[in-house]
């Protein structure tokens, strides 16, 4: 693959034979989509996640074919600091370095304010934001000693936009956008670049599960009239990581048919 078709004239995207990644939530949907872009470039994927996502990783390596053997699963809970530095101090034990990380782990529990429990706006928080800060946290002294990182945060275009009966998740998505810009900053001499990838409604086991009225009008919003692919936000997140990317950080890279501009 090659960024020429997705980003103009780009030069080619390089190999990533070598380096290793943690893609948080990389068994399915955009993350899933993610990790198999990774490993056909060649890299070893540790894909993070909770018990159920041990099976899901599984059926991920069984459609790769020659790269599954790069794919390996490590489970955690991103809400839990502690299981986050446990996470990647296995991957560096078993592998040697952490290059790259992909925080897309996601969850939602969907109410208005009114009818939200204090549980619910915990429970997308801790997952969705601090998930993210925890992960960064248990990263970055490893990659600045290295003087070298990669990583991309997954938002959302509603961090942007916000969304009836999403003031949860809509919070934690434009919270990782200040997020993103911050650590980019703290971590720009050090040859690390943050960046964020903000996608629109992506055809997601967790989209599909919206009712299709909601899916309607999401694609009646886009002005594509269309859903995206994860493939397509994966591409875009190879972007970001590609040795060439060096001088992009503190970005967020829209990805939503033009439902926010």
């Amino acid at each position: 693959m090659d960024a020429t078709s997705t980003f103009g004239h780009s030069a080619t995207l390089r190999s990533l034979a070598g380096r290793v990644a943690i893609v948080t939530g990389g068994s399915r949907g955009i993350g899933g989509a993610i990790s198999r872009s990774l490993a056909a470039d060649g890299a070893i994927v540790a894909v993070v996640g909770v018990a159920p996502d041990r099976e899901r990783t599984a059926e991920l390596r069984a459609s790769l074919n020659g790269s599954a053997k790069l794919v390996h699963f490590y489970e955690a809970d991103v809400a839990d600091y502690p299981q986050c530095e446990a996470a990647v101090r296995n991957v560096i034990a078993d592998h040697g370095r952490v290059d790259i990380l992909v925080n897309n782990a996601g969850i939602t529990k969907d109410h208005t304010i009114r009818k939200m429990t204090v549980d619910e706006w915990k429970a997308v928080l801790d997952v969705n934001l601090s998930g993210p800060f925890f992960m960064m946290k248990a990263v970055l002294e490893h990659m600045i000693e290295r003087k070298y990182g990669r990583i991309v945060n997954i938002s959302s275009v509603v961090g942007h936009t916000g969304n009836f009966g999403q003031s949860n998740y809509a919070a934690a998505k434009a919270g990782l956008l200040g997020l993103t810009k911050t650590v980019a900053l703290e971590t720009a001499r050090a040859g690390i670049t943050v960046n964020a990838v903000a996608p629109g409604f992506t055809a997601t086991e967790m989209v599909k599960l919206m009712p299709q009225a909601a899916i309607d009008i999401a694609k009646s919003r886009t002005p594509q009239d269309r859903l995206g692919e994860p493939d397509e936000i994966g591409r875009v997140v190879r972007f970001l990581i590609d040795e060439g990317s060096s001088f992009i950080t503190g970005a967020t890279y829209d990805v939503n048919g033009g439902m926010f501009m």
